[in-house]
C-alpha cells in the first residue's frame, strides 16, 4: 500500500477514536452524536481505501472497507488527496478547489451530509475558548457586523451591551502607505452605525417574530382574501404547516406563471448570518428552485451622490437671487 493510502486509512481510523474521545470529554458533543441514527461512508473513487461509521443511539461503530448501502457517502478522487483533505490542519482553499473540480463529493440526503461534516468539523473546535472574561460573570465577544465591528458583552446567555470595538496594544497595527513623500496611517479606532448599535433591541424586541404566522383569513386551498392584506390579523401555525404552504406555493407559482415568476432580493443592510447575508443559504435555495434575481439599487452610492448634488445645489442657489415660485417647482 502506498504512503498516501496508508496515511488516509490511519486518518479515517483516527476519526473514530476522536469521535469517541470527544464524546467522553464533552457531554454536549455526546448528546449531538445521539441526534442521528445512520451510516456514513468515506472512500476513494475507486474504493481502494474506505471506512464507514455507524451512529446508533449515541454510540459510534466503524469498520474498514465499503458499506453495502450507506445512507451518505463522502468520496475523494485519490487516497493522496484524501490524506491532505482530512488532516486536522487542512488547507480550506484546497478543499474548496477539490469540490469545484468534482474531486471531493458527497452523496445522500443533504441533512445527513451537513450534520456529519459539521460534526467532523467540531472535533477541531471543541477545545476552543471563545470570548474574554470581562468580570462579574460577563464575557466579551467580537462581532463584525454590516454596520461596523462591535464588542458584545454577554452575561447568563443574554446580551448586556454593545460598544464599538476598541483596539489594545496587543492588536495588530493599522496599515501605513507612503505617497507623495508622506506616510498615511488611519486613526486607531472604529465606528459603528446607529442601526448596528441598536442590535440588542432588535434581538430582544417584543415584536420580533419567533414563530411562523399566517393571516387568519388566508386559506391556500380556498379563499385567499388578498383584499385583506394588512387589515386582518395573524395566527401562529406550526413549522410543518408553514413549510407545506411555502412548498405548495412555489409549485403553484412555477406551474401557473413559469420558471421566472419567483423573484428574490436582499436588503442593503443585510445581516452577517446564514439566512440574511446576500451570499448565504437563502440564495443557494433560490438557485436550487430557479428564480428571477432582482438587483437592488446601489443606495449607498446614490446617497453619497445625492448628498454631493444637494451640497452643490445649495451653494448654487445661495449665490443666486431668490427663485420664483414657478422656478422652485422644477
Amino acid at each position: 500500500m502506498r504512503a498516501g493510502a496508508i496515511t488516509f486509512s490511519l486518518l479515517l481510523y483516527g476519526i473514530l477514536k476522536a469521535l469517541r474521545h470527544k464524546a467522553r470529554r464533552h457531554p454536549h458533543f455526546a448528546r449531538r452524536l445521539a441526534e442521528r441514527d445512520f451510516s456514513a461512508q468515506i472512500r476513494t473513487f475507486d474504493g481502494a481505501v474506505g471506512r464507514y461509521y455507524t451512529f446508533r443511539a449515541g454510540s459510534v461503530r466503524s469498520r474498514r472497507g465499503l458499506h453495502p448501502s450507506p445512507d451518505i457517502t463522502i468520496s475523494i478522487a485519490s487516497a493522496a488527496l484524501g490524506a491532505r483533505l482530512f488532516m486536522p490542519w487542512v488547507d480550506q482553499l484546497e478543499r474548496i478547489e477539490a469540490m469545484k473540480n468534482f474531486d471531493f463529493k458527497a452523496d445522500g440526503p443533504d441533512e445527513l451530509v451537513v450534520w456529519f461534516t459539521q460534526t467532523l468539523s467540531m472535533l477541531r473546535s471543541l477545545e476552543w475558548e471563545y470570548g474574554t472574561d470581562a468580570g462579574d460573570g460577563t464575557r466579551r465577544y467580537v462581532s463584525h457586523t454590516n454596520g461596523g465591528p462591535l464588542f458584545v458583552y454577554v452575561k447568563d446567555g443574554k446580551i448586556v451591551r454593545l460598544t464599538p470595538i476598541e483596539f489594545g496594544d496587543d492588536d495588530a497595527p493599522p496599515w501605513t502607505i507612503e505617497a507623495r513623500g508622506k506616510r498615511f496611517t488611519p486613526p486607531r479606532q472604529t465606528t459603528a452605525a446607529p442601526h448596528t448599535l441598536c442590535s440588542k433591541s432588535t434581538v430582544y424586541s417584543p415584536e420580533r417574530l419567533l414563530f411562523p404566522m399566517k393571516r387568519v383569513d388566508f386559506d391556500p386551498k380556498g379563499e385567499r382574501n388578498p383584499q385583506n392584506r394588512g387589515i386582518s390579523g395573524y395566527e401562529r401555525i406550526s413549522w410543518n404547516e408553514a413549510l407545506d404552504i411555502v412548498a405548495a406555493e412555489i409549485q403553484r407559482v412555477k406551474t401557473e406563471h413559469g420558471q421566472g415568476a419567483i423573484i428574490a432580493n436582499h436588503g442593503s443592510h443585510h445581516t452577517w448570518g446564514n439566512i440574511g447575508y446576500y451570499i448565504s443559504a437563502a440564495f443557494k435555495f433560490f438557485n436550487t428552485i430557479g428564480y428571477t434575481r432582482v438587483i437592488h439599487n446601489p443606495d449607498s452610492w446614490e446617497g453619497g451622490t445625492g448628498a454631493r448634488c444637494t451640497t452643490s445645489a445649495t451653494a448654487c442657489v445661495s449665490a443666486r437671487p431668490r427663485p420664483t415660485a414657478r422656478s422652485r417647482t422644477c
